[in-house]
């Protein structure tokens, strides 16, 4: 009789609350009325909600799964919660949307519900494979999502542009893995940094993370494999461009700091000169391009791209601090871009998007709460005190400066500059010009998305004025280098 391995189910429980939920989701669909539909979405919601709870709970436990394939740590809990409060906040700011859009929520919550699960696979996994089987998961179920929008043409180019160009950084990725594995002889992390550190580094094995590097920079959409950002962006529904902006991002760099800050650390020299110069390169071409543009939602997209630059700072500074600065500034890039594609949402109405620059103008004399909402995230991005952008910049170029890394934290400074000339003029047409603007569908009639808003909002300003929770937090969740 064969007796098979023993799993550890705790280890998997955040992923199958989630991939329950979203399999409840498709078979309740099938027998639901259009009108009630909603309820599909409060569904999903409270598979977010569950998982995220299941995380904290899990606090404190470092196991492994699948003969080590799968780690249950603080670092994959940390990042289940950030997963899970995305995931949950996209579903408020879907509730009205996709009726106004027009797109089935059946799929789209499940689609949701399965990319997160793949997000989750690729944070506790320790094994290359498996980080793979994650991605493809995650990305999926992104393609998917990215083209929903059927009656927009854009909408069907942006998951074709997505799509094609994924598979071709799953490519290199792949290729990554085998000669990494050629290099050491395993594909798991441990015996990875094991063969590295006692075998020595072959030019295999150099050109299998620099091949690992373009498959995850074009996951985190750092420059020059940033092309496909601005027109996905752009074109898919908005709800899924801010679950993409911050879940994705997320998910990639939680893999690549687990691979490189982790496995690699030994081996930091090897690597840090391409991650210093993908941030400069990142960040500036980030910034720049995002000065020109009129359509809002390419503005933060060229924006995501800068604050990926920021991001590979934190990792090119590596060791714990770098680390812990890398997690911080996670969770605070994602409150305010989440916020942020909040109220573009609220502007937008059936038939017109209004995703101008020029459409805002007057918005925060019309609309006080929109107004001064906008007004936090645009701040926070810019990152002036007290938000909690100001704070997690901080906390970046500290640890660059600390690690020696002077000039890349002068950079950095000198980019965060220039972002505030697109940021500030948000703000700037919102408050000084009364005329041209558009009118918006009233917030009482969106409540689940209002919501939203405030609580990214709050969160923004909480986080940037009382920071020593969220720091220690990041700090005890950082995995030590290995």
């Amino acid at each position: 009789m064969i007796t098979p391995p023993p799993v550890n189910w705790l280890s998997l429980l955040p992923g199958l609350i989630l991939t329950v939920t979203g399999l409840l989701i498709l078979f309740w669909d099938l027998w639901m009325k259009p009108e009630e539909r909603r309820l599909l979405a409060w569904l999903g919601f409270i598979g977010f909600v569950a998982a995220g709870i299941v995380s904290v709970l899990l606090w404190g436990r470092n196991e492994s799964a699948f003969n080590g394939m799968l780690a249950l740590d603080a670092y994959a809990l940390f990042f289940n919660v950030i997963f899970c409060v995305v995931g949950a906040m996209t579903i408020l700011m879907s509730v009205h949307y996709l009726e106004t859009v027009e797109i089935q929520p059946g799929e789209y919550y499940a689609l949701l519900l399965f990319a997160t699960v793949g997000m989750v696979v690729m944070a506790a996994a320790t094994d290359l494979i498996v980080i793979f089987l994650g991605l493809e998961t995650m990305s999926i179920a992104v393609y998917v999502l990215a083209g929903m929008w059927i009656r927009r043409l854009q909408s069907s180019e942006a998951a074709l542009k997505y799509f094609l160009l994924g598979a071709f950084a799953s490519g290199f990725f792949l290729y990554g893995i085998a000669l990494l594995y050629g290099a050491t002889g395993s594909v798991q992390l441990d015996k990875i940094a094991t063969a590295a550190t006692t075998g020595g580094v072959s030019s295999l094995f150099l050109v299998g993370i620099a091949l690992l590097i373009v498959g995850f920079g074009f996951k985190v959409a750092a420059a020059p494999f940033h092309v496909w950002t601005p027109d996905v962006y752009e074109g898919a529904p908005t709800t899924v461009t801010a679950f993409m902006a911050v879940g994705v991002k997320a998910a990639a760099f939680a893999a690549f700091a687990r691979v490189f800050l982790h496995t690699f650390g030994s081996l930091h020299a090897e690597w840090e000169g391409i991650l210093w110069v993908l941030a400069v390169l990142t960040m500036t071409v980030g910034n720049i391009t995002a000065l020109v543009q009129r359509n809002i939602k390419r503005m933060l997209a060229y924006s995501s791209i800068a604050h990926a630059g920021y991001l590979l700072i934190a990792m090119v500074a590596g060791r714990d601090l770098g680390g812990a600065a890398l997690l911080y500034y996670l969770v605070a890039y994602g409150v305010m871009t989440l916020g942020a594609f909040g109220v573009v949402l609220a502007v937008g109405r059936q038939g017109e998007p209004n995703e101008e620059v020029s459409d805002y103008i007057g918005l925060g004399l019309r609309y006080p709460v929109l107004g001064a909402a906008m007004t936090v995230f645009m701040l926070s991005l810019t990152g002036v005190p007290p938000l909690v952008g100001f704070t997690g910049k901080f906390y970046i170029f500290s640890a660059a400066v600390q690690a020696g890394y002077i000039w890349l934290a002068v950079l950095g400074v000198l980019n965060s500059v220039i972002s505030a000339y697109y940021y500030i003029r948000v703000v700037v047409n919102m408050y000084m010009y009364e005329e041209g603007g558009k009118t918006i569908e009233a917030l009482s009639a969106r409540p689940a998305l209002v919501t939203a808003i405030l609580l990214a909002a709050v969160a923004t300003v909480f986080m940037g004025v009382f920071p020593s929770a969220s720091i220690s937090l990041a700090k005890e969740s950082f995995l030590p280098p290995g």
